[in-house]
C-alpha cells in the first residue's frame, strides 16, 4: 500500500503541472489525456471527488466547453492538495 501511495504522491504533482501548462497553451486534447490518466489513480486512492472532477474535465473537453476548464482544474488541484496531506500522514504511520 505504501508503494502505491508513494507512486501517486510522485506522479500526481507532475500531472497537475502538465495540466496547468495545457490550459495555458490551450492544448485541450492533452489536458483531457492528462485528466484521464490520473483518474484511475484517484480512484485507487479512493479520492472520489478528484475522480469526479477529472471526469468532468474530460467531458468538457469532449463537448468543446473550454470556458469551465480552468475552474475545474482548480477544483481538482484543491482536492489533490487536501488528499496529499492526508496520504503523506498515512504513509508516515505505515
Amino acid at each position: 500500500m505504501k508503494r502505491y501511495i508513494n507512486m501517486y504522491l510522485n506522479i500526481a504533482p507532475k500531472t497537475f503541472n502538465t495540466m496547468k501548462e495545457n490550459i495555458k497553451s490551450q492544448d485541450w486534447e492533452q489536458l483531457r489525456i492528462q485528466a484521464h490518466s490520473l483518474k484511475p489513480q484517484a480512484d485507487y486512492m479512493d479520492i472520489a471527488k478528484l475522480k469526479k472532477v477529472l471526469g468532468e474535465i474530460e467531458n468538457e473537453v469532449q463537448n468543446g466547453a473550454y470556458d469551465s476548464l480552468k475552474n475545474l482544474y482548480d477544483q481538482a488541484l484543491d482536492c489533490h492538495v487536501a488528499s496529499e496531506r492526508l496520504l503523506k500522514l498515512y504513509v508516515e504511520k505505515l
